[in-house]
């Protein structure tokens, strides 16, 4: 679809949501209306026009509240073009970062998918939109439980979170069609690598001070690597730190 086409369609969506949402709920309308229309912003200006192509991905940001997914007092920067701290030292990824790896990996809707570091959950909830099954791993239990209960809340039944190393991955329930990391790993862990399906799609910022995030595409048991471009992420913890 053309993209003035797919805008036009996407707003029509998104008026309607606002016409629909401020008959049932009058007094919520001004909350309901900033958070719509700075998704629809969102998408437009850093997604977008930074060259996103993938309609799936782009209703599915359209469709995720990112101001769920920060902390109470950063809810009006949500939709802002950067990173956010979520606490324990830990960040959400810049919209157009989540849209930029969720779009790489090519997701078909019955995709078994793993992520690592889940964060607040915002990706994985992006994710789940796209694939059939998402399996999240956070490394630090604070963060684990927050955003399992926080993905029950809003809905998200295809998420399943563990608290856990993402050195290891999730092997009872491998194998991946995709894999994504959302931490900085200096090198690739070979358990994620066993555990990614042959024709899988991998993505990772891969490198400690400087880092690359990287495509990887499993053919005939053979990983072939595409470096996509330079990015900050925070560094992987746990076993990954003793290799």
């Amino acid at each position: 679809m053309p993209i003035s086409v797919r805008r036009f369609a996407l707003t029509v969506v998104l008026l309607s949501a606002v016409q629909t949402t401020g008959c049932a709920a009058k007094n919520n309308q001004k909350e309901v209306s900033w958070d719509i229309l700075a998704r629809k912003d969102m998408v437009d200006s850093q997604i977008e026009a930074r060259g996103i192509k993938d309609d799936r991905v782009i209703s599915a940001m359209l469709k995720v509240e990112r101001h769920r997914f920060v902390p109470k007092s950063l809810e009006k920067l949500a939709y802002g073009d950067f990173p956010l701290p979520i606490g324990e030292e830990q960040t959400i990824s810049q919209p157009y970062i989540v849209a930029l790896m969720t779009e790489e990996i090519q997701l078909a809707s019955t995709d078994r998918v793993l992520e690592v570091g889940t964060g607040s959950g915002y990706q994985a909830a992006v994710l789940s939109l796209l694939a059939g099954e998402v399996f999240t791993i956070e490394i630090i239990e604070s963060l684990a439980d927050s955003a399992a209960k926080r993905l029950n809340v809003l809905g998200y039944e295809n998420v399943h979170v563990r608290h856990g190393d993402g050195f290891l991955g999730w092997p009872e329930k491998a194998p991946f069609d995709a894999i994504i990391i959302t931490c900085a790993p200096p090198e690739l862990p070979e358990p994620l690598i066993i555990q990614l399906a042959e024709g899988g799609r991998l993505i990772v910022p891969l490198g400690e001070n400087f880092q690359i995030l990287t495509l990887y595409t499993k053919v005939a048991g053979v990983l072939e690597k595409k470096e996509i471009i330079p990015v900050r992420f925070v560094p992987m913890k746990g076993l990954i730190e003793e290799q």
